[in-house]
């Protein structure tokens, strides 16, 4: 027994001490980690890659994903922490409109001088208020719908230095920021579907403005949602369950079965937790605005991976770190295995993926549904349950 004790203690002890080596070069490796942008003033080869990429893998596989979405032009607005670039318009009016609101932001677009992306000018306006940004998500510029988005330098710099002033001191000086950026955002391919996903709601803002207005304002609705009211936090977990079990079920009828036990739980639970019809409709137009853009998304990623004639561009080819959408699948599978884990928690992400899911129920059990989705007043559970 005295053996045994002694042969645990020596474990905790040198698991302890691995412990301490790994902080401390997790420490040393953050210090190492950027607070601001290398480059402010134009947009570097790998920005422009990323830009082109995602215009081409929309343009190739976009009606893939969503009829016409592929032939839309759609401009691209990326900005850092002191400008904002415009690429794909040329003379463009003054500013953006922050949208829905209409809001005019920003002054006239500079034509960048010395530099170009794929042989044609873009512009750039500085940001001298950090507060006023083009955001990631879309506006207009003059009549036209356009992504707007961060560039990919500074979202990792967003992302480490707001991390940083959230956790306790101690924690800050150890979390592997570089580990959890490279899951979210960090490779290139994830950036690209970033791009596609705010370029799907640029494309709802074309087709139907004010279905996406309508969806965009029930946002404020969040801070009055009731995410932690017993029934309805229950009522979720057990209704995302049903969805992954009509996901990974092997026929068409399994699907059909959980679809509809799916359904049964999502009316038992806005019964039992008492939601108005204005909460009810808050969560069909988040599933519908962002649900869809998550489903685009990760599509067009797959689209990539499966066409074995899809040739990704020049640029995006030599990028570091690009992998030709080798890990699209794999990734995709991390993506459902995450459904789960949104309905635990708080927050709009439940609407991501829960929606991202009925699509792809959709697509299984109604191939024509998108004809519909995109019509006033049709939200994904309704064309659910027509399906069933």
């Amino acid at each position: 027994m005295k053996k045994f004790f002694f042969i645990l203690i020596k474990i905790i002890k040198w698991a302890a001490l691995l412990l301490l080596a790994v902080a401390i070069l997790s420490a040393l490796y953050n210090l190492t980690l950027p607070s601001e942008s290398e480059t402010t003033e134009y947009l570097p080869a790998d920005e422009k890659a990323y830009i082109i990429e995602m215009d081409h893998l929309r343009r190739s596989a976009g009606n893939e994903v969503w009829p016409g979405w592929g032939d839309q032009q759609v401009p691209v607005i990326v900005y850092n922490e002191s400008y904002a670039f415009l690429i794909g318009y040329p003379d463009p009016p003054d500013g953006w409109k922050k949208m829905p609101s209409g809001e005019f932001r920003g002054t006239s677009w500079q034509q960048v001088q010395n530099d170009d992306i794929n042989g044609e000018r873009y512009y750039r306006q500085s940001l001298p208020d950090p507060h006023i940004t083009p955001e990631n998500f879309t506006a207009k510029v003059g009549d036209r719908w356009v992504l707007t988005m961060q560039t990919k330098e500074y979202a990792a710099v967003s992302f480490y230095n707001g991390f940083r002033n959230e956790l306790p001191p101690i924690i800050s000086a150890v979390f592997p920021y570089r580990l959890f950026w490279n899951l979210l955002m960090g490779t290139a391919e994830n950036y690209i579907a970033g791009m596609a996903h705010e370029a799907f709601h640029a494309y709802q803002g074309t087709q139907v403005p004010n279905r996406l207005a309508q969806a965009e304002i029930a946002a404020r609705l969040s801070s009055e949602y009731p995410w932690h009211e017993p029934e309805n936090a229950t009522g979720w977990e057990e209704e995302i369950d049903l969805l992954l079990e009509s996901y990974h079920s092997g026929t068409s009828e399994d699907s059909k079965h959980f679809i509809e036990q799916f359904l049964k739980k999502r009316h038992e639970r806005r019964k039992m937790a008492e939601l108005t019809g204005e909460m009810i409709l808050y969560e069909q137009q988040r599933e519908w605005l962002e649900g869809l853009a998550k489903y685009a998304e990760l599509k067009i990623g797959l689209a990539a991976s499966e066409n074995s004639e899809y040739s990704p561009v020049s640029q995006i080819q030599q990028t570091p770190g690009f992998r030709h959408y080798e890990t699209r699948e794999q990734y995709f599978r991390r993506q459902l295995d995450e459904v789960g884990r949104t309905a635990k928690r708080e927050g709009e992400s439940r609407f991501y993926y829960g929606g991202m899911l009925q699509a792809l129920m959709l697509d299984r059990l109604v191939p024509e549904w998108k004809t519909a989705a995109f019509k006033d007043d049709v939200y994904l559970d309704q064309l659910l349950e027509k399906a069933i």
